[in-house]
C-alpha cells in the first residue's frame, strides 16, 4: 500500500512515478485521494474537538448533580454531541476504507536502477551456452523415452499444467530440494516451514489486487486461498508485529509447494514442466530497517547467482523494467537460464525489493531504542523452482544417447 504522506509532500513526484510505470490513467486518483484526505482529516479534527466538548460537559453535569442542580439541558447537549460524534465517525470510516483502496491502486515508487520503459535490462551474463553436435530433443520428449515423466496421465487425472515425475528423476527433483535448503541454512538464513493457505487479507497483501486473482485458488466456501509462493505466508508470520530494530534483519527461507492459475499472457498450454499449476520451491525473505533494504537486495541476488554456478547452469540478470514492474514492487530482476531447446534464455528466479509497500498492508513495523516505530521493508527472491531448474538440467546437460548428465 502506498504511503499517504508522499502524496501529501509531493504529489508531482507521485503523477511523474505514474507516468514512467505507463499507467497515466491512475493520475487522477492522486488529486483524489489528496482532496479525501483533505476531507477526512477536517472530520477527524471537528470529532476530536467535539469529544474534548463532551467530556467538559460530562464534568458540568457531575458538578451539578453535586450541587443539586438541573442537568437536563446538559445531558440534551451531550447527547447531540455524542450523535454528531457517531455520524462523524461512520463518515470517517468509509472515507478511510476508499482512501486505502485507492492507495492500494497507485504503484510504488520506482528505484533509480530500474530501466524506465518497455524493454528490460540484461546487465550480467555468466556460464558458456553449449554447443551440440547433435539434434536437441525437449525436457518432454527425454523424460518420456526414460520413463521418468507422464504428462499425458496426469492431463487424464488434473488437466494441463501437472505432472507426474518418477524413479530417478523424481528423487532429483528431492535431491535439488535439499541441496537449496542446505545452501541457505549455510548462509545463515532461518528455515521456516509456513502454512499452504492463507485468508484473503494476508495473501492480498503480497501483490495487487488483480495479480492475485489471476494467480491464487480459493477454496469454496472458506476464508482459505492456496499459497502461490512462500513468500505470501513468509511476508503475513509478521503481520501487526513491531520487532525491535536490534532484531532486524530477520532472514528466512522456507521450502513449499506452490499452486498457481497462471492466467493472464502465458497461461498453461505447453506439455512439460515448465509452466505448471502446482511446484516445489525454496523461497527466500527479509524484512529489513528501511536503510538497508537495497544492501540485502544485492545479497539476495548473490545467493541465486552462486546457486545457479553451482548447478552449473548458464545464465544472465535482466532488471525488470517500470512497465513490467509489479505495483508492489520498487525494483526487481530476473535470473534466467539458457534454453537449447528454444534458443533463448528462461526466467527461473525473480528477485524483488519491496520497499515498505508490502509491510504497510500489514501494519508491519520496526521500533528503535528509543521507541520510535515506522514501517519496515521486505525483499524477497527464489532460491530454487525444481521444476525449471529440473528442464535446464535435462535440456543443457542431454546426450547423443537420449541419457541426461547430472551437472
Amino acid at each position: 500500500m502506498f504511503d499517504i504522506k508522499l502524496i501529501r509532500e509531493n504529489p508531482e513526484a507521485v503523477k511523474e512515478n505514474i507516468k514512467k510505470k505507463f499507467q497515466t490513467h491512475k493520475i487522477p486518483l492522486v488529486d483524489k485521494v489528496l482532496l479525501l484526505d483533505e476531507s477526512w482529516r477536517k472530520l477527524k479534527a471537528e470529532a476530536d474537538f467535539l469529544r474534548h466538548k463532551k467530556n467538559e460537559i460530562s464534568e458540568k453535569i457531575n458538578l451539578a448533580k453535586k450541587n443539586e442542580e438541573d442537568i437536563s439541558a446538559l445531558m440534551k447537549e451531550a447527547k447531540e454531541i455524542s450523535i454528531r460524534i457517531e455520524n462523524i465517525e461512520k463518515k470517517t470510516t468509509e472515507m478511510q476504507e476508499e482512501i486505502k483502496s485507492i492507495l492500494n491502486q497507485i504503484p510504488n515508487m520506482v528505484s533509480p536502477y530500474t530501466p524506465v520503459g518497455k524493454e528490460n535490462k540484461e546487465i550480467k551474463r555468466w556460464g558458456k551456452i553449449r554447443n551440440f553436435d547433435f539434434p536437441v530433443k525437449t525436457h518432454v520428449e527425454i523424460l518420456e523415452n526414460l520413463g521418468l515423466a507422464d504428462f499425458d496421465a496426469s492431463a487424464k487425472v488434473s488437466g494441463k499444467g501437472f505432472y507426474y515425475i518418477k524413479g530417478s528423476f523424481a528423487l532429483l527433483n528431492q535431491a535439488l530440494i535439499r541441496f537449496a535448503i542446505d545452501f541457505m541454512a549455510k548462509k545463515g538464513y532461518q528455515y521456516i516451514e509456513t502454512p499452504l493457505m492463507l485468508n484473503k487479507k494476508s495473501i492480498y497483501a503480497s501483490m495487487d489486487k488483480e495479480a492475485i486473482e489471476n494467480s491464487i485458488y480459493s477454496i469454496v466456501g472458506e476464508d482459505l486461498n492456496l499459497i502461490g509462493t512462500a513468500e505470501q505466508s513468509l511476508l503475513a508470520m509478521h503481520s501487526g508485529d513491531a520487532i525491535p530494530e536490534s532484531d532486524l534483519p530477520k532472514k528466512y527461507f522456507s521450502y513449499s509447494m506452490c499452486f498457481r492459475k497462471e492466467i493472464g499472457a502465458h497461461g498453461i498450454n505447453e506439455k512439460g514442466l515448465w509452466r505448471t499449476h502446482q511446484f516445489n520451491k525454496v523461497e527466500q525473505f527479509i524484512f529489513c530497517k528501511p536503510e538497508d533494504s537495497e544492501k540485502y537486495y544485492e545479497e539476495l541476488l548473490r545467493n541465486s547467482e552462486e546457486i545457479l554456478q553451482a548447478l552449473k547452469l548458464p545464465y544472465r540478470v535482466v532488471e525488470i523494467c517500470t512497465s513490467e514492474l509489479g505495483d508492489w514492487k520498487y525494483r526487481s530482476a530476473d535470473l534466467e537460464v539458457w534454453r537449447p531447446t528454444t534458443n533463448e534464455y528462461g526466467e527461473v528466479m525473480s528477485l524483488s525489493n519491496c520497499t515498505d509497500y508490502q509491510a504497510r498492508k500489514l501494519n508491519i513495523k520496526c521500533v528503535d531504542k528509543h521507541g520510535n516505530r515506522r514501517i519496515l521493508h521486505t525483499l524477497n527472491d527464489t532460491a530454487l523452482a525444481t521444476s525449471r531448474i529440473l528442464v535446464a538440467i535435462v535440456e543443457n546437460y542431454q546426450q547423443k544417447d537420449g541419457t541426461v548428465l547430472i551437472p
